[in-house]
């Protein structure tokens, strides 16, 4: 029996707000000298504020529809917060963004969550391509796996914190919004 496109839409919504709301309380329990800790290649800001520029990108209909946050540092080689590796030869822009603080990507959690709810409700899910060419997918699988992205970097985020301060994230199964 087919699903019913509302009661599809209402899922996506409800593991995107689950998903985020662990990122969420990954981000808000965070110390903060493990928030720009070097101890590993890419810092607890970085990989929280990845997720959180790709969760935006995503939830658009395509790369066209992206409106970066008020507060991204676009003039940099990544700008999702990830290097690459070796600086781009010949770019004078720095490699990463300056470090984002706590307030600044809990804010940007915020307008994440925030834009799920009419972002989903937005999207062709019956569009047979992602909407991003390096996505050879239709766009719902590409929203499954926006959302194993989130998951993805949530439990390196909450390992992280059990491992460097013994902070449990709890599981979060599904988040309903009204």
């Amino acid at each position: 029996m087919p699903i019913e496109d509302a009661a599809l839409r209402q899922i996506l919504k409800s593991q995107y707000h689950a998903a985020l709301a662990m990122l969420g309380d990954a981000i808000r329990q965070c110390p903060e000298d493990v928030w720009s800790s070097t101890d590993h290649k890419n810092a607890f800001w970085q990989i929280a504020y990845h997720a959180l520029f790709f969760t935006q990108v995503y939830l658009g209909q395509d790369e066209a529809a992206f409106h970066p946050w008020k507060h991204h540092q676009s003039q940099v080689q990544n700008p999702d917060a990830i290097g690459g590796g070796q600086p781009k030869p010949g770019s004078t822009l720095p490699v990463l963004p300056e470090p984002y603080t706590k307030a600044q990507v809990l804010e940007y959690w915020k307008f994440c969550d925030d834009m799920v709810d009419e972002a989903v409700d937005k999207l062709d899910l019956e569009r047979p391509d992602s909407g991003f060419y390096w996505y050879r997918m239709s766009k719902l699988e590409h929203q499954l796996v926006n959302l194993r992205h989130i998951q993805h970097h949530e439990a390196q985020l909450a390992d992280r914190l059990r491992s460097a301060a013994g902070i449990g994230i709890g599981w979060v199964g599904s988040r309903p919004r009204t």
